[in-house]
């Protein structure tokens, strides 16, 4: 595809991509709570997860939800629940010590399943991307090249988006020694995910 087309498509994703939703709050959350030892996880998970649905997107799963309104509600409370499911775990989450041990394995990979979920089992970025990756499409060249170089535009930059959330939100909690303040944080992650859960649960298709 040409440079003309990639362009625009890169800056339009820069920008939605750096605005807060579910999958940031998830990766703030994780690490003021827990420091830079789960940054390469929820950074992965984040990456999987928007390949996963823009795949989805591009084979035609978009289209499916955005024309069956069951289907769409039902993916959308799956995800919705687990974001409240994440939210109340955060809140009543223990204090993480600050010389605490690192985590396991198990763990680490438990974390990086969760921002996977939280970032496939939005039903909303499955409809936003088939209708907004084929704006930038030129009609006149083979589409599935075009595809794969904006799907890989789109996750680069969202991977880049999620680590440096999850730096900067680490970079503070070194400034947090106090327990209350801690127990403060998880408490304000922990609601923040609950809200996104609902809101996400009150989000309607398009032709809903």
């Amino acid at each position: 595809m040409s440079f003309a087309h990639w362009l625009p498509f890169a800056i339009a994703s820069a920008i939605v991509i750096v605005i807060p939703g579910p999958t940031v709050l998830l990766v703030v959350s994780y690490a003021l709570g827990h420091g830079r030892r789960y940054a390469l996880a929820t950074t992965a998970g984040v990456a999987l997860g928007d390949l996963t649905s823009m795949t989805a997107s591009m084979v035609g799963l978009g289209a499916v939800l955005a024309a069956s309104a069951t289907l769409f509600t039902a993916i959308k409370w799956v995800g919705a629940a687990y974001l409240v499911y994440l939210g109340v775990k955060l809140w009543r989450a223990p204090v993480v010590e600050r010389d605490a041990p690192d985590v396991s394995e198990t763990r680490t990979a438990r974390v990086f399943a969760h921002a996977y979920a939280v970032t496939t089992l939005n039903p909303k970025s499955i409809v936003f991307f088939v209708a907004f990756v084929p704006q930038f499409m030129d009609l006149h060249a083979p589409m599935w090249p075009q595809a794969v170089v904006l799907e890989a535009t789109f996750v680069v930059l969202a991977s880049l988006n999620a680590l440096g959330y999850a730096i900067l939100a680490s970079s503070a909690r070194r400034a947090i020694r106090s327990r209350k303040v801690q127990r403060a944080v998880n408490r304000t992650g922990g609601t923040m995910l609950v809200g996104a859960g609902l809101l996400a649960a009150s989000w309607k298709s398009a032709s809903a």
